[in-house]
C-alpha cells in the first residue's frame, strides 16, 4: 500500500519535544556519571532479576497462551482492517521485512555465538558434553522462537486492529483506548507515546552499537580496517547515511527492497554453510533439536529453577523476555504497518510460526556446525574466541569453512543490510510515534530521526554507555508488561464485541431479488453499468430509500442522517446510539474488470475494460454484494435487515 508522502511537517508536540529532551537528558547522564550511572542500573536489574522473574515468565506464557487461543479460535476470521480489505504485500515480502526491525542484527550477532557460549557454560551440569551440546541448540530456538515472535505478534496485533478495524492513530497509545477512551488523545496518551519513542531509541541505539561491532570486525577481516571505537562511529554514520536514502525512498521501495535482498542472503548463507559443512549432519541435528523444542516448550517456558538457582537464568532467560518486551512497541508498530488486511489467524501464524523455522533452521545449521567444529574437528579456539568476543564469533566460525572470503562477504552484506533496514525502519516508526500515527510525512521530517538514532548510537559508544543503556532498556520492560496486562483486557473485550457483530449479521442474508420474476433478474446480473448509470441510480433510488428509512426513524426519536458524496460514487446512513456503537449503512460505487466479452457483455461495452458495482459497506467494511437494479423497497429492506442485526449484536454486547 504506497502512500503519497504529504508536503506539510506533522508533528505531535506533546510527544516530539519531550521524548527528545528525555532521551538526549538520559543519553547525557550515562555519558556523565559512566560508573555511577551503571551500577543503579544494574542493580535495578539484579532487584527485577531476584523479585519479578516469576512475573516476566508469567507475562511470556499468557502472552503465547492469548496467541495459540486467537490463532485457532473464531476470532482468528476478523481482518485486521474493514472485511474488504486485501494485503499490501506479497507474503515473501511480508516475512522478509518482519526481520528488517533489528531481529535481523541480533540473529547474525548470536546465531554462532549464543549456541557456543550456552554449549560451554550451560545453565546445569558440565559444559563441553554431547548433552550440553544438545541442550545448547534448543536453548537458542527456545530464547529466539515461538516466545519471543509471540511478544511482538501480541502488540503488533492490538495495534494493527485499534488502527485498521477502528481507525485510531498507529501508535502505541491506541492499545489503551478500551481502558482510557477519548483521554488516549490527551495528556496520559501522549505520554505512552513518549515512553515508546524513548524505549524505541535507546533499544535502537544499542542495538545498532552491537551491529557496528560485527561491521568493524568484518572489514578487519576482509580488508584490514583497524578496530576502533572512532572507525565504528564512522561505520554508524556511513550506514545512517544508508538508512536515511532508504527512509527517503519509503517503505515499499527502500525497507521492503532491502528486506527481500537479505533474505535471499539469508537462504543463499545457510545454504552454502549447509552444503560445506557435514550436511546430513546439521540436518539431522536440526530437526531433532527442534522436535526437542516443541516438545519441552511449556516446561521450559515455566522453568525458572527454583529448587537449582543459577545466575544463568537471570542472565539469559529474564534478559531475553525483558528484551523482547521492551522491543514490543517499536517491533509492535512496525509489524502493524505492514499487515493491513490479513486476517487475524493468518497474521498470527505468519508473525510467530515462519520467523520460528526460519530461526531454528538458522541456529540449527549455524550453531549446530560451530559445535560440530569443536567437539569433532578439535578447533577449541573457536569457543574461546567466541566467549571472549562474541563479536567476532560469526567470522571466526567461518575461517574454518571453505570458501572463506565469499561467505564473509555475504556475511558482512547481511550484516550492512540488516544495519539498514534496523535504522530506517525505526526512524519510520519513531516518527510516526512522534506524528500522530502518520507516515508519509516529507522527508526531511522522516530523515530527523536517522541522525537521532545516529547521534544517539554513536554518544553511548564513545562514552561506553551502551551496557547501562541496554540495562535501562530491559528494566523498563517491567511497567510495560504491567501496562499490557490493561491492554490484552481491553483488546479482548473490544474482540468479543467484534465478534459478536459479526454473528448477528450472519442471522440475517441480503434479500433474494426475485419480485420482478426471473427474466429481470437475470437481466440484471448480466448487466454490466459504467460510472454514470450508478451514479443515477445512487442519487435516485439509494439516496431516495435511505431519505425514507432516516425520516421513519426520525418520527420514532432515533437520530439518523443521510450523507452523500458530491459524485454521488457513495451514500450512506449514519443512525446515532449514542454512547454505543453507530449503525453505519454505506453504498459504494466500486469498479471491477469485465468478464470475457462473450459471457453477456452488451456491444456497446464490449471495449470497456471495467464496469461499476454498487456494494453494500458496514461500518467493519464490504459485504462484497451489489444492489444494483433494486427498487427502492428492497433497498429499504435490506437496511432493516442490516439495521436489526446491529441492534441484535448492541443487545448481545450489554448483556
Amino acid at each position: 500500500m504506497t502512500q503519497r508522502t504529504s508536503s506539510r511537517f506533522t508533528i505531535d508536540k506533546a510527544v516530539f519535544f519531550p521524548a527528545l529532551i528525555l532521551l538526549f537528558g538520559a543519553i547525557v547522564m550515562v555519558l556523565t556519571l559512566p560508573e555511577k550511572g551503571s551500577n543503579p542500573f544494574a542493580g535495578l536489574q539484579a532487584v527485577i532479576v531476584d523479585t519479578a522473574s516469576w512475573f516476566y515468565v508469567l507475562i511470556v506464557t499468557l502472552i503465547a497462551v492469548i496467541v495459540v487461543y486467537l490463532a485457532l479460535s473464531r476470532y482468528g476470521d476478523i481482518k485486521l482492517g474493514p472485511d474488504h480489505a486485501e494485503p499490501a504485500y506479497s507474503y515473501i515480502s511480508w516475512f522478509a521485512m518482519l526481520f528488517s526491525a533489528g531481529i535481523g542484527i541480533g540473529m547474525m550477532f548470536y546465531g554462532i555465538a549464543e549456541p557456543v557460549m550456552h554449549f560451554l557454560a550451560p545453565p546445569n551440569g558440565p559444559g563441553g558434553t554431547p548433552a550440553a551440546a544438545t541442550e545448547a541448540i534448543q536453548i537458542s530456538y527456545f530464547h529466539w522462537g515461538f516466545n519471543a515472535w509471540a511478544i511482538y505478534a501480541i502488540v503488533a496485533l492490538i495495534l494493527a486492529y485499534f488502527a485498521y478495524r477502528h481507525e485510531l492513530p498507529l501508535t502505541l497509545r491506541s492499545a489503551f483506548y478500551p481502558l482510557i477512551g477519548e483521554r488516549i488523545y490527551g495528556p496520559i496518551g501522549a505520554s505512552v507515546d513518549v515512553f515508546a519513542v524513548i524505549c524505541t531509541t535507546c533499544g535502537i541505539s544499542v542495538s545498532l552499537g552491537l551491529g557496528v561491532l560485527q561491521i568493524n570486525t568484518g572489514f578487519n577481516y576482509l580488508f584490514g580496517l583497524p578496530i576502533d571505537v572512532w572507525v565504528q562511529v564512522g561505520l554508524i554514520f556511513a550506514t545512517m547515511a544508508l538508512a536515511t536514502v532508504s527512509v527517503v525512498l519509503g517503505l515499499d521501495t527502500g525497507i521492503k527492497r532491502l528486506s527481500e535482498i537479505n533474505i535471499v542472503l539469508a537462504m543463499l548463507l545457510l545454504l552454502l554453510i549447509l552444503l560445506t559443512g557435514p550436511t546430513a549432519l546439521l540436518l539431522a541435528g536440526t530437526l531433532q533439536n527442534f522436535g526437542a523444542y516443541v516438545a519441552g516448550l511449556v516446561p521450559r517456558t515455566l522453568d525458572m529453577y527454583v529448587y537449582e538457582p543459577t545466575d544463568w537464568f537471570g542472565g539469559w532467560t529474564i534478559f531475553y523476555w525483558g528484551w523482547w518486551i521492551s522491543w514490543a512497541p517499536f517491533v509492535g508498530v512496525f509489524v502493524a504497518r505492514i499487515s493491513r488486511g490479513r486476517t487475524i489467524r493468518e497474521f498470527l501464524i505468519g508473525v510467530t510460526l515462519v520467523p520460528t523455522l526460519f530461526i531454528c533452521l538458522w541456529m540449527g545449521v549455524l550453531g549446530g556446525s560451530a559445535l560440530e567444529l569443536i567437539t569433532n574437528q578439535g578447533f577449541e579456539e573457536l569457543g574461546t574466541g567466541v566467549q571472549e568476543n562474541p563479536a567476532v564469533g560469526l567470522f571466526r566460525f567461518l575461517e574454518y569453512l571453505p570458501a572463506t572470503e565469499v561467505l564473509s562477504v555475504i556475511s558482512l552484506m547481511m550484516i550492512v543490510i540488516f544495519f539498514v533496514t534496523s535504522a530506517d525502519s525505526g526512524a519510520m516508526v519513531l516518527n510516526m510515534l512522534s506524528a500522530k500515527g502518520v507516515d508519509n510525512t516529507p522527508a526531511l521530517q522522516r530523515t530527523l530521526w536517522t541522525m537521532v538514532i545516529a547521534m544517539a548510537a554513536s554518544l553511548l559508544l564513545l562514552g561506553g554507555g551502551l551496557q547501562a543503556l541496554q540495562t535501562a532498556t530491559i528494566a523498563s520492560a517491567l511497567p510495560f508488561a504491567i501496562a499490557m496486562l490493561g491492554a490484552f483486557w481491553g483488546f479482548g473485550k473490544a474482540i468479543v464485541a467484534d465478534g459478536a457483530k459479526r454473528q448477528a449479521h450472519s442471522i440475517h442474508a441480503p434479500p433474494v431479488m426475485a419480485a420482478e420474476g426471473w427474466r429481470d433478474r437475470l437481466r440484471l446480473l448480466l448487466d454490466y453499468p459504467d460510472d454514470q448509470t450508478v451514479q443515477t441510480f445512487q442519487r435516485n433510488t439509494v439516496q431516495a430509500a435511505m431519505q425514507s428509512f432516516a425520516s421513519e426513524l426520525a418520527e420514532r426519536g432515533v437520530e439518523a442522517r443521510v450523507v452523500a458524496e458530491e459524485d454521488a460514487l457513495s451514500v450512506r446512513i449514519e443512525v446515532s446510539h449514542g454512547e454505543e456503537v453507530d449503525f453505519t449503512y454505506e453504498v459504494r460505487a466500486s469498479q471491477h474488470a469485465l468478464p470475457d466479452a462473450s459471457i453477456g457483455v452488451a456491444e456497446g461495452n464490449a471495449q470497456a475494460e471495467s464496469f461499476f458495482r454498487a456494494e453494500v459497506h458496514l461500518a467493519e467494511g464490504g459485504q462484497d454484494y451489489d444492489v444494483m437494479g433494486w427498487s427502492q423497497e428492497q433497498i429499504i429492506v435490506d437496511i432493516l435487515n442490516q439495521y436489526e442485526d446491529h441492534l441484535h449484536f448492541l443487545h448481545t454486547v450489554r448483556e
